[in-house]
């Protein structure tokens, strides 16, 4: 997902949650992910040819980060970047999975539109569906990064690619935003996950 929608969804869900300064720690660790360092080597930051497993375990170690830091006092900005890596991961893989468009073929014409904002972001039939899959990035992708080339990228790169699966932004189609729906609801579920785990001082210390 580009990173505008990254911090879209973060400003739209967390805005009233967190501290105006914990939010933009967790605001600039999510899109850090999409420097060069998180962007080459590291599929399970953005569930990337199909590391699904290695994905859900970048997640939990994130989240065991932010466990750590509450429950042995230490420094919350930590905790906010770990959470603005996981949260980055999780929106990802609505963007980057063909797991929206699993959502919506069960839906008929009537129940499209409504059917994606309606999105369940964690449904069980899809995450276990063994047709789950996400896109497979190639070295010819590197050309995509130049808007120019980016027509052209699409047509060279097979239909499995990233280049050809993704719902990064509103260029990509109808599906786009059942993906931003996910994502948003994602973002939530992660929040309120892990707040029911911590005590009164600990959810206000994370909080800001």
């Amino acid at each position: 997902m580009l990173k505008k929608y990254h911090r879209k969804i973060l400003e739209d869900t967390l805005r009233e949650r967190f501290s105006p300064h914990a939010l933009e720690v967790i605001i600039e660790a999510n899109l850090g992910q999409d420097n060069l360092a998180g962007l080459v080597g590291h599929p399970e930051y953005h569930f990337d040819n199909n590391a699904f497993e290695a994905g859900n375990a970048y997640i939990e170690s994130q989240r065991g980060i932010i466990r750590r830091v509450l429950r042995e006092g230490g420094a919350p900005e930590e905790a906010w970047r770990a959470f603005g890596r996981l949260t980055h991961a999780a929106q990802d893989f609505y963007a980057h999975s063909n797991y929206v468009r699993l959502w919506t073929a069960r839906l008929t014409p009537q129940q499209s539109i409504a059917g994606m904002r309606e999105i369940d972001p964690l449904d069980e039939d899809i995450l276990a569906d063994k047709g789950l899959r996400s896109g497979k990035v190639y070295w010819l992708e590197v050309i995509s990064f130049i808007p120019a080339l980016r027509p052209l990228a699409a047509r060279m790169l097979p239909s499995n690619s990233h280049a050809a699966m993704n719902l990064d932004s509103p260029a990509r189609g109808p599906l786009f935003p059942a993906a931003l729906h996910a994502a948003r609801k994602r973002t939530l579920h992660e929040l309120e996950h892990l707040l029911a785990e911590f005590s009164p001082e600990e959810q206000a210390r994370f909080l800001g």
